[in-house]
């Protein structure tokens, strides 16, 4: 098992959770943050830290479908280990539906 981010953190971004990983395992994409499921150690101490909700184990039903998507753009993105601001519009954003669709694949730029 890991944790993954989904949906609900598109456009979003908030990174408390980023600041508690213990194994720096998360990935910074342009309006989205990832966790590498093979850096992962399944600690959980993530989850409860995220204001969107966005994070689940991928053997919860909301995890299976992000998987993917986590493992592919851990490969892709800049590592991220410390707290920056959400995207300015987060709160707006956040627990919006359907916002798979507006997931950009680019990369956070620093």
């Amino acid at each position: 098992m890991t944790y993954v981010v989904t949906e609900n953190c598109v456009k979003c971004k908030y990174t408390d959770c980023v600041e508690v990983c213990p194994v720096d395992c998360f990935y910074e994409g342009e309006n989205f943050l990832v966790i590498n499921p093979d850096e992962c150690i399944d600690c959980g101490v993530c989850q409860p830290e995220c204001p969107a909700e966005a994070i689940f184990p991928d053997s919860e039903p909301q995890g299976q479908e992000w998987a993917e998507i986590n493992r592919q753009y851990a490969g892709q993105w800049p590592n991220i280990t410390k707290k920056i601001a959400a995207a300015p519009d987060a709160d707006a954003w956040k627990d919006k539906p359907g916002k798979k669709a507006s997931l950009s694949a680019n990369p956070a730029k620093r």
